[in-house]
């Protein structure tokens, strides 16, 4: 079987260069013509001799995605991409346009297990994990199709991170390369449900990425009901997890509130969301749930979510309100996969 050569650290493209014969920058000019300059074809590739590029095209070959579906908003703030991997799955990703840069939101698995009650992804559960070139091939889609710059990278696609952590690991070091995206760390943020011991290991890895936790409730009884898969890890420990992070890397801890009507928006949860971070550096970002067809939940009022924000500026936590985007174009995750499968069983 070839070698895929999208999608590795150029130590493992040296080591497939090396069965060839062929020296070790060899692996630097193939990774320049693969993520600077974008070009795909062995036979383009006319740094290489006429005997290497034979080699390539018998030994290797070039696996990507496959765009089938493109969507933007009116505003042109939010563009979302269906793509087809290699085993016919299909996986979503999302680039939202800030007057700051493109932030690219990616996804590491092929559905996902966590269940959580607002997300489409879920409902058909986890099929598998992606792999770093996956992940990958989602940033250079957008890179390739309107030739933009990337600011930041977001892990808030479908799947769960750290239920994949060697590869989104792979994939985080592959971003950092300067020979690939050339990323900052410190522009990439990884949000998760709560694995609690896998956040004692990202902590340990001494990357600076930030962190966001999908917290969404103040005490057990409410998350467990928002997020089915929380129960493995009660939030305690997952509060103890992110103090933890915080004091290893000395990165904040963001948390993920989706605030749903009539089940974590009031006031009482605000004060009980204060009491259970205590004095703990961190930022709230909440999140008025955004409706879908699927569910039957609904966000609060302008002014309840006014209220909840003061009571947590009161008690002195940072908070932002996200700006819904994309709403008109299902870009929230999953959506566009199942409004494709839903056209194509017709």
């Amino acid at each position: 079987m070839k070698w895929n050569v999208w999608g590795h650290s150029l130590e493992e493209t040296e080591a497939f260069l090396a069965e060839g014969g062929f020296p070790r920058f060899r692996a630097k000019q193939l990774h320049d013509y693969l993520y600077k300059r974008y070009i795909y074809d062995f036979s383009q590739m006319t740094q290489f001799p006429a005997a290497m590029r034979s080699w390539l095209e018998e030994h290797a070959q070039m696996n990507r995605p496959e765009v089938i579906r493109r969507q933007r908003s009116g505003d042109g703030d939010t563009t979302k991409l269906l793509l087809r991997l290699s085993d016919g799955s299909l996986i979503e990703t999302v680039c939202m346009h800030h007057d700051y840069g493109n932030s690219i939101c990616v996804s590491t698995q092929v559905g996902c297990a966590m269940g959580c009650i607002f997300c489409a992804s879920t409902r058909h559960g986890m099929k598998r994990n992606l792999l770093p070139g996956e992940m990958l091939a989602q940033i250079y889609a957008f890179r390739e199709l309107y030739d933009i710059p990337v600011h930041s990278i977001v892990l808030m696609g479908s799947g769960e991170p750290l239920q994949n952590y060697d590869n989104v690991l792979a994939f985080l070091r592959l971003c950092h390369n300067p020979d690939c995206l050339n990323l900052s760390y410190r522009s990439m943020t990884l949000s998760t449900c709560g694995i609690v011991p896998a956040i004692y290991r990202l902590a340990d890895e001494g990357l600076p990425i930030t962190l966001a936790i999908s917290l969404h409730a103040p005490n057990d009884e409410i998350r467990n009901r928002i997020l089915p898969a929380s129960r493995r890890y009660p939030i305690g420990t997952l509060i103890d997890a992110a103090r933890q992070y915080f004091r290893v890397t000395g990165r904040r801890v963001t948390f993920e509130y989706i605030l749903i009507d009539g089940i974590n928006a009031g006031t009482e949860h605000a004060e009980e969301l204060c009491r259970l971070v205590g004095n703990m550096a961190c930022h709230f970002n909440l999140i008025p749930i955004n409706g879908t067809e699927h569910i039957q939940l609904y966000p609060p009022s302008r002014q309840q979510t006014d209220r909840f924000c003061k009571i947590l500026e009161k008690h002195g936590k940072s908070v932002t309100v996200r700006r819904q985007m994309g709403d008109e174009i299902q870009a929230a995750c999953g959506q566009l996969k199942r409004r494709y499968l839903d056209d194509s069983s017709k």
